[in-house]
């Protein structure tokens, strides 16, 4: 008997023009196989991306082996305690990543798009706004935050503690893709995300406190509608965004508190008064804050135990997560490198020894989140299970600032995404191509984004 099967751009078409677009369903499947894998797939619920900046050293970042069994390398061999939840992805260029070196990087990463460049001057994204952002609708809805964004030891560097086009990854979905700047100050994450799991508690000071934070943002609202009026149509645009962002706050913090349970806890408040969020920074880096360096492994863990537990007690269905911007200029006491990290990749000179150093700490911490996320029971399976971790930098080469085979990972299995693998594209492939996977793999079946020159079909070899 013939086998009935549906391409995946299938859809309902009635009278006239009417067309309804169908979700993926099983028997959309690339015959019995992929069908059978589709049927026991944990379904892609979480999306989390982790921004490590600075690129890799590649002699010592390669996997070798074989698709199927790789052996990991020296900066990847921390990791080999969930190997088994890697895609460890090569042979894709980033593109689109056109503009300045490191800043057309870290913008292209999550949008594929190439920098905007208006009047001689640097911005942002030109032709549209991040994945985590295209996948608030189907990932957030309903949810307190629709989106989350952490960082450690941000801005650093000529940006001084501003948003700036070289320290931004998340950009609105919407245009004109205006950049949406992290949380930085670990203790007040904690109170906004975790303050009313206080067990025992009459809340009554955390309702004072946020009904004053609802009065704040309805004043504000109000106050922007009547400028509104004033304003030209570009201004009106990023006006209307502004208050979307304020009135998501809002439903927010309308939502009933989440219920402590098993899998949602309040996570371990850690003291950081030794941490400067902000510091005064000098663009060559050489005005330090030791003190505060030496705190970012206390602090980056703090924040990625919190990262687990906003998306465990499902504060969220995305979030980004930065362990510092394109030019990370801080020191690595831990490591005793009394340098920044942009001084190791070619200010001055290439230092691979201390590029891989320090490449081998991250892979550390991204074993740390890896395992916090296994180790969440959600039912039959874990918070990895159901989520897709997307690991990835704003360059490959630190030396010449290339961005051909970057050196991009996933984790996590959340919509079937086959683990345990290395694979490689054809080289030169757009990353872009990588992208509208990550969004197909979550029901969103687009064809193309980001900047069109650079668009390719999507990656087929996810699962």
């Amino acid at each position: 008997m013939p086998t009935f099967r549906l391409k995946r751009r299938a859809v309902l078409k009635g009278a006239g023009t009417i067309a309804i677009a169908l979700p993926w369903l099983e028997i959309m499947g690339r015959g019995r196989r992929a069908q059978a894998q589709a049927a026991t797939a944990t379904p892609a619920k979480r999306f989390l991306t982790v921004y490590q900046p600075g690129g890799t050293v590649r002699g010592q970042y390669t996997p070798s082996g074989t698709e199927a069994a790789p052996v990991l390398s020296n900066i990847l061999k921390p990791l080999e305690p969930v190997k088994g939840k890697l895609l460890i992805i090569d042979g894709l260029e980033m593109k689109s990543a056109v503009g300045e070196q490191h800043q057309a990087g870290i913008i292209a990463w999550l949008t594929g798009s190439t920098q905007l460049i208006e009047n001689g001057q640097n911005k942002y994204a030109k032709d549209g706004g991040s994945i985590d952002q295209l996948l608030v609708p189907k990932l957030s809805m309903g949810k307190r935050f629709p989106s989350l964004q952490l960082a450690v030891r941000w801005a650093t560097g000529k940006s001084k503690g501003l948003i700036h086009p070289i320290n931004c990854a998340n950009f609105e979905a919407a245009a004109p893709y205006a950049p949406i700047p992290p949380r930085l100050d670990p203790q007040q994450i904690f109170t906004d995300l975790f303050g009313n799991l206080m067990p025992g508690s009459n809340v009554d000071a955390n309702a004072v406190a946020l009904m004053r934070k609802k009065s704040i943002l309805d004043f504000v609202g109000k106050k922007y509608e009547t400028l509104g009026a004033k304003l030209g149509a570009a201004d009106k645009i990023k006006l209307d965004q502004h208050l979307t962002k304020i009135r998501d706050i809002e439903k927010g913090i309308s939502i009933a508190p989440p219920v402590t349970t098993v899998n949602c806890k309040q996570p371990t408040l850690v003291t950081t008064s030794d941490y400067k969020p902000k510091t005064v920074f000098s663009d060559d880096g050489s005005a330090k804050d030791t003190m505060t360096d030496a705190a970012i492994p206390k602090v980056g863990k703090f924040m990625m135990d919190m990262a687990v537990m906003a998306l465990a007690c499902d504060l969220t269905g995305v979030l980004s997560f930065q362990w510092s911007d394109t030019e990370a200029k801080h020191t690595f006491p831990w490591l005793n490198l009394s340098e920044h990290h942009h001084f190791y990749q070619h200010d001055g000179g290439f230092k691979p020894n201390e590029c891989a150093a320090i490449a081998t700490w991250y892979s550390q911490q991204h074993l740390y989140l890896l395992q916090q996320m296994q180790a969440v029971d959600m039912g039959g399976h874990t918070l990895l299970d159901e989520s897709v971790v997307f690991f990835g930098s704003e360059l490959q080469d630190p030396p010449a600032h290339g961005k051909s085979n970057m050196p991009f990972m996933l984790a996590g299995n959340g919509g079937g995404i086959k683990t345990g693998r290395w694979i490689k594209a054809a080289n030169g492939t757009s990353h872009n191509a990588l992208l509208l996977a990550l969004l197909n793999n979550f029901g969103d079946m687009r064809t193309s984004l980001g900047s069109q020159a650079f668009n390719a079909p999507a990656l087929t070899t996810l699962k």
